[in-house]
């Protein structure tokens, strides 16, 4: 099996065989992580072929978009769960391409803000144009009173797993 052919293989296959109505809680999380890959996998796909980003770049500027002053680099961390010196990474490659700027405030060097340039602004808009309209192509086929059901229903299963979380702080 190839790589790519590796990459496609529905996490699913796991349970398969197993009896109906048996392992529900193993193959409501198989399916939606299935879903999640199919997702993000082609959301990465079309960010690259279509804007030349990548989907952690995309993560940072939805982040700065939000906060039009600017974020602090490990505020910046905590928000996309990326590292420290990833997002560090991801900040000076975008500077580079002019869509963020760094700045100290108040002159302060051991602070570091992030913020979108208008470049940035204006490129970040078109991604969350376009991102917005892959999805809803790719769920054109599922009834919008289903999608809203289960947003409604995945949002009482996210409830669950915080509740019984090992203590552990939810990042």
């Amino acid at each position: 099996m190839t790589e790519s052919e590796s990459a496609n293989v529905d996490l699913e296959i796991i349970v398969q065989g197993a009896q109906e109505g048996k392992k529900l809680e193993l193959r409501l999380w198989l399916r939606m992580l299935s879903t999640t890959k199919l997702i993000s996998q082609e959301i990465r796909r079309r960010l690259r072929n279509e804007f030349g980003a990548t989907l952690p770049q995309f993560d940072l500027m939805a982040q700065l978009y939000r906060e039009r002053e600017g974020l602090r680099l490990g505020e910046l961390s905590k928000r996309t769960m990326v590292t420290n010196g990833n997002v560090t990474g991801l900040v000076e490659r975008l500077e580079a391409d002019g869509l963020v700027l760094r700045v100290t405030p108040d002159g302060d060097r051991r602070v570091t803000v992030a913020k979108l340039t208008a470049k940035g602004e204006t490129s970040f808009s078109a991604m969350a144009a376009a991102h917005e309209g892959w999805l809803r192509d790719m769920m054109a086929d599922v009834d919008p009173a289903i999608v809203s059901e289960l947003w409604r229903d995945i949002g009482e299963v996210k409830s669950s797993v915080s509740n019984h979380l090992s203590g552990a702080d939810f990042e």
